[in-house]
């Protein structure tokens, strides 16, 4: 216990001992640098990166900034990262693929899902107001922290800390299939793949029904270039088509 007490005592003097915040709690702090995988050295700089706008605001006075500065640099360093990591491990994609995938990887939605992953909502500063918007504003608050935690990371321990981190929460995630559940559009994915690859134009074919008519269940093939890639059933084509594009991606490495 003395050495939680110590850290604490390390970080309220490192916030100069004017605002309360929730890492200043022993188990608080111990949850985040866990959350991270990341053991803190500057305190100051996460302060500061989980503290949105509005906190910032309603306490005028204080001497409290907002994590946005983070945020850009951040930003910066995630795109760099994200464009390392794809140019090393597809080396035979071509510059728009690349691209499409760095975006599908940074967009908003996939940094507020990392932002949840880690539980970041339970250590931000954020408004009374602000804590009840609604989906896409907390959705936005929490993917603008994501990157001022990896502008953080990258100014409290360096690039390769900050490789590590990128490697846990964006790779990793990417890894697991979620990113591709975020898009939803699965026949959206392979058209872009496919044509970027020249492999032509996806083909879906309806190759089974069965049940009653109140209950019908289709089963759908995808080819391309005349060669099968996947295969997907659902309560009606649509959907069919959509999980026989999902397997056509996992079986060409796109998606896991």
């Amino acid at each position: 216990m003395s050495f939680l007490r110590s850290i604490s005592a390390r970080l309220r003097g490192a916030l100069g001992g004017k605002a309360r915040h929730p890492l200043v709690s022993l188990i608080s702090l111990v949850d985040f640098q866990s959350a991270l995988g990341y053991s803190i050295s500057r305190y100051d700089l996460f302060h500061e990166a989980l503290s949105h706008r509005s906190y910032s605001q309603s306490s005028q006075g204080t001497g409290m900034v907002s994590n946005e500065r983070l945020e850009f640099l951040g930003d910066a360093v995630l795109n760099l990262l994200v464009a390392e990591y794809l140019f090393e491990t597809r080396s035979m994609a071509p510059e728009g693929e690349l691209t499409k995938l760095r975006s599908r990887l940074v967009n908003r939605k996939a940094l507020a899902l990392y932002a949840k992953n880690l539980g970041l909502e339970r250590f931000l500063l954020t408004s009374a107001q602000a804590d009840q918007l609604p989906g896409r504003g907390m959705e936005t608050i929490l993917s603008d922290a994501y990157e001022a935690v990896v502008g953080a990371i990258y100014l409290d321990g360096g690039y390769e800390e900050a490789r590590g981190f990128i490697s846990r929460t964006v790779i990793g995630t990417f890894r697991t299939g979620q990113i591709g559940a975020l898009d939803e559009n699965y026949k959206s994915m392979l058209l872009e793949h496919a044509q970027a690859e020249g492999m032509g134009v996806p083909r879906y074919t309806t190759v089974g029904e069965k049940g009653p008519d109140h209950d019908r269940t289709f089963t759908v093939a995808v080819q391309i270039g005349g060669e099968q890639y996947g295969s997907g059933s659902g309560k009606n084509k649509k959907d069919a088509e959509q999980e026989a594009a999902r397997t056509a991606l996992k079986s060409l490495g796109v998606v896991r």
